[in-house]
């Protein structure tokens, strides 16, 4: 996944899918999956949200951290993608 000139790295298909597992089966009602690129680290990260007005304020500037960009967001059911 994320393959490409307009992504810094590419992202382990399977580790995506423990991600997916990991909010499906969380104890609070997560919804949606937002990957996280971590310029610092440089590694992708996992943010979960409850609903989707999570995810435009995450998307929008300043609410994040200045070394962590939004890659994507996907609903964590349907598995499609919504950013």
């Amino acid at each position: 996944m994320f393959e490409g000139p307009n992504y810094p790295q590419t992202l382990d298909e399977s580790l995506f899918d423990e991600w997916l597992e990991k909010g499906r089966s969380s104890k609070i009602p997560y919804a949606y999956l937002i990957v996280i690129w971590d310029e610092l680290d440089g590694l992708y990260s996992p943010v979960y949200v409850e609903e989707r007005s999570e995810l435009q304020k995450f998307a929008r500037y300043g609410q994040a951290p200045d070394h962590q960009l939004l890659m994507a967001a996907y609903d964590l059911y349907s598995e499609t993608r919504v950013i």
